[in-house]
């Protein structure tokens, strides 16, 4: 029988081939993914964001396991799908107009996947009309708008301004981050309409 500890072991030493494997070898034994997401993967990936807070692990061991959980979920999406399992929500994730920068939300995605969300990645120096198509083509709960630089943050609102305009942004809860993001971004980029800001110092704390 496969030691699903070493499932555990290899997302935290992001060895994603070994994670490939022994999801493969797993699933070939008929061990339920649900099992394997909420016993093993997602408890590794606390234990990543454990460490990073305790500065343990740094930004590259974070990538590396975060990679190494979404090939392991790669292979266990379709079991998923055809038995029926639903996902946590739905989140359209992408990087604002003019800025090129992923790594941190590569790291917000692999987490909110770990957590059970289907993450629609739409890339980096996304516009705000294709932040609209993709909320309206793939009706999603949260959108998640990115922005590691201080002149690329004012697209934020850009993209909000623009969900309104084309009357879905009631329909979507709006998620930002980013390294110059702070607690008063969300009321500058009106982010809140009318709802609770709520404010989160880290990816960790939100997943």
């Amino acid at each position: 029988m496969a030691d699903l500890s070493k499932l555990n072991d290899a997302i935290l030493d992001g060895d994603e081939k070994l994670a490939i494997q022994l999801t493969r070898e797993a699933l070939a034994e008929s061990i339920d993914p649900i099992t394997l997401i909420s016993q093993w993967m997602i408890p590794a990936m606390d234990e990543v964001g454990r460490r990073f807070e305790a500065q343990e692990f740094f930004i590259p061991e974070m990538l590396m396991a975060g990679r190494a959980m979404k090939s392991a979920l790669e292979i266990l999406r379709p079991v998923l799908a055809a038995s029926g399992a639903q996902p946590t929500g739905r989140v359209v994730l992408g990087t604002v107009k003019g800025d090129l920068h992923d790594i941190g939300k590569n790291m917000v995605g692999s987490m909110l996947e770990g957590a059970g969300f289907e993450v629609l990645d739409v890339g980096i120096d996304v516009t705000a009309e294709k932040f609209v198509d993709s909320v309206k083509s793939n009706n999603p709960h949260i959108l998640a708008l990115s922005a590691l630089l201080t002149n690329t943050m004012p697209e934020m609102k850009n993209v909000i301004d623009a969900l309104i305009k084309a009357g879905i942004r009631e329909q979507v809860k709006i998620l930002i981050g980013g390294a110059p993001i702070t607690p008063f971004r969300p009321i500058r980029c009106r982010c809140q309409r009318g709802v609770q800001v709520v404010w989160f110092s880290s990816a960790l704390q939100f997943t």
